[in-house]
C-alpha cells in the first residue's frame, strides 16, 4: 500500500506523523471517508465540499486547494491500482507542542490512505440488522457540533462499544432533548405509511452524502423524506428502516430494542433504494483512470 502524505508517498510501514501532532494529541484535525466503485470515485466533489466545511468550522486552513485534493484523491487510488474499496481523507492540525493552543501548530498535515473496509457482515445486508439504543448522548451542537467531521469520534465510539457489549453491531443515538439524532457512523431512515423520514440536520445527524443521496433516490422512487424531529416510539412503529453511510452504504433494518420493524425482513422500499444506489454507483463519480 502507498500512503499519501504531504505530495509524497510512502510505503504503509514508513507512513508517519510527528507523535507532537495535534490530531494524535488532541484529535485536531477533519477527516473524509470515500468510496471507490468500478474505477469512479463516487461523490468526491461532495466529500471535499464537505471537507472544507468541516476544516473552516476548527479554523484549519487546508494547505491544499479543493482541485488539489481531488486529484491527490485520485492519484492515491492510482497508485495502488484501486478501482473498488474505500478511501480515508485526512488533515491533521499538524505538528505542536503538548498544549492545547492551535495556533503552536505549523504544517497541516495532509494524509491519504487508500485500502478496503467492511463495516459489517455481508448476512445483514440480507436478511437485515438489529440494532439497540445506548445511553450515550449525541455530542450538543454547542460543544462539538456533530456538523463537523472531526478526528476526535470518541463520542461515537463510546456508542459503539455500548452497542457490542449488548451483542449489537449498531447503536442508536439520541440527542440532550432525546429526538432521534442517527447511529455510530450511518444515519437513519423510517417508513411509515408510504413516507420516507429521517432526523433533521439540527438533531444532531451528520450532513450525509449517503444520506443525501438516499433522498435523492426516494424522490426519483417517487417516495416523498419528510425530516422532523423522531423519538423511538416513530421508530418501532416504523413500516421499514435502512442506515445509510458512506462506508456502510444502505443497511436494511429489521429489529429496534427487540421490535420487530414490519415484517421482520427488509421491506420493498428498503430493497429499491439499495439497487437503486448500486446502478448509480456503477456511472457516477469521477474516474481514476487519467484521460
Amino acid at each position: 500500500m502507498k500512503v499519501y502524505i504531504n505530495g509524497k508517498f510512502y510505503s504503509e510501514q514508513n507512513a508517519k506523523v510527528s507523535v507532537f501532532d495535534h490530531g494524535l494529541l488532541y484529535g485536531d484535525g477533519v477527516f473524509e471517508g470515500i468510496r471507490a466503485y468500478h474505477g469512479r470515485l463516487f461523490k468526491l466533489k461532495e466529500h471535499i465540499d464537505r471537507l472544507f466545511c468541516s476544516a473552516k468550522a476548527i479554523l484549519l486552513d487546508l494547505p491544499m486547494t479543493h482541485a488539489e485534493l481531488m486529484e491527490a484523491t485520485l492519484e492515491t487510488c492510482r497508485r495502488n491500482k484501486l478501482n473498488d474499496g474505500y478511501i480515508r481523507l485526512v488533515v491533521t492540525r499538524g505538528r505542536g507542542t503538548l498544549g492545547l493552543n492551535p495556533n503552536r501548530c505549523s504544517d497541516p498535515q495532509v494524509i491519504i490512505i487508500a485500502g478496503k473496509i467492511q463495516l459489517y457482515p455481508p448476512s445483514l445486508y440480507k436478511k437485515g440488522m438489529e440494532i439497540v439504543t445506548v445511553a450515550t448522548t449525541r455530542n450538543h451542537h454547542n460543544a462539538v457540533n456533530p456538523a463537523i467531521k472531526s478526528l476526535n469520534y470518541l463520542n461515537n465510539i463510546m456508542a459503539k462499544i455500548e452497542a457490542n457489549i449488548a451483542g449489537y453491531e449498531e447503536a442508536i443515538m439520541l440527542n440532550a432533548e432525546g429526538y432521534v439524532a442517527e447511529c455510530t457512523g450511518d444515519n437513519i431512515f423510517i417508513l411509515k405509511d408510504g413516507r420516507m423520514f429521517t432526523p433533521p440536520l439540527s438533531s444532531g445527524a451528520l450532513h450525509g452524502i449517503t444520506r443525501g443521496t438516499a433522498i435523492d433516490l426516494l424522490a426519483e422512487l417517487g417516495v416523498p423524506t419528510s425530516e422532523p424531529n423522531m423519538t423511538r416510539y416513530d421508530l418501532f412503529n416504523a413500516d421499514e428502516c435502512f442506515l445509510t453511510g458512506t462506508g456502510a452504504e444502505i443497511v436494511p433494518v429489521v429489529k429496534i430494542d427487540q421490535r420487530v420493524i414490519g415484517n421482520g425482513k427488509p421491506g420493498p422500499v428498503t430493497k429499491k433504494v439499495v439497487k437503486a444506489y448500486h446502478e448509480l454507483t456503477k456511472v457516477s463519480g469521477e474516474r481514476i483512470a487519467k484521460r
